[in-house]
C-alpha cells in the first residue's frame, strides 16, 4: 500500500486499509449500536467507497436495514460502517497508523449516549 494518504489496520494486522482521499466528517457516535459494538464510542471519518482500498478478510454484519458494519474475522476489530444507500464508507479513527492530522468535528446521536459519562469538550453535538 502507498505511504501517502491514510493507512490503518486491525489489531492483528490481517485486515488493512488505505485511502489517498481526504477523510471527512470525523465524529464520535454515541448511538446504542456503536456503544455495543465498540464497548464505548465509535470515532470515525469517511471517504468515497471506491477510494478505500481494503485487503484481508472483512466480515460484514447487517446491523440495521440501513447499514452494515465490517470487522476483522480473525481478531474482531471493528473497522468499517457503511449505509446501504450511500457511496461513502466510514472507518475507525483508532485503527489508523501513525499521526493522522485529523481532528474531531462533532458528536452524533448524543440523545442516545450512555448515562455513565459526560461529553466534556466544546464540539458541536447532534441529537
Amino acid at each position: 500500500m502507498s505511504t501517502t494518504g491514510h493507512s490503518g489496520r486491525c489489531l492483528c494486522g490481517a485486515v488493512r486499509f488505505h485511502t489517498q482521499a481526504t477523510p471527512k466528517g470525523a465524529s464520535v457516535c454515541h448511538c446504542s449500536q456503536c456503544r455495543k459494538q465498540s464497548g464505548h464510542l465509535w470515532a470515525s471519518a469517511y471517504v468515497p467507497r471506491d477510494a478505500l482500498d481494503i485487503t484481508g478478510e472483512v466480515t460484514w454484519y447487517a446491523s440495521s436495514e440501513a447499514a452494515h458494519r465490517g470487522f476483522c474475522a480473525t481478531c474482531g476489530s471493528n473497522l468499517f460502517w457503511a449505509a446501504h444507500e450511500e457511496d461513502t464508507m466510514s472507518f475507525a479513527l483508532g485503527a489508523l497508523d501513525g499521526p493522522t492530522g485529523l481532528r474531531l468535528e462533532k458528536h452524533i446521536f448524543t440523545a442516545d449516549k450512555g448515562d455513565y459519562y459526560d461529553i466534556a469538550d466544546d464540539l458541536p453535538q447532534k441529537a
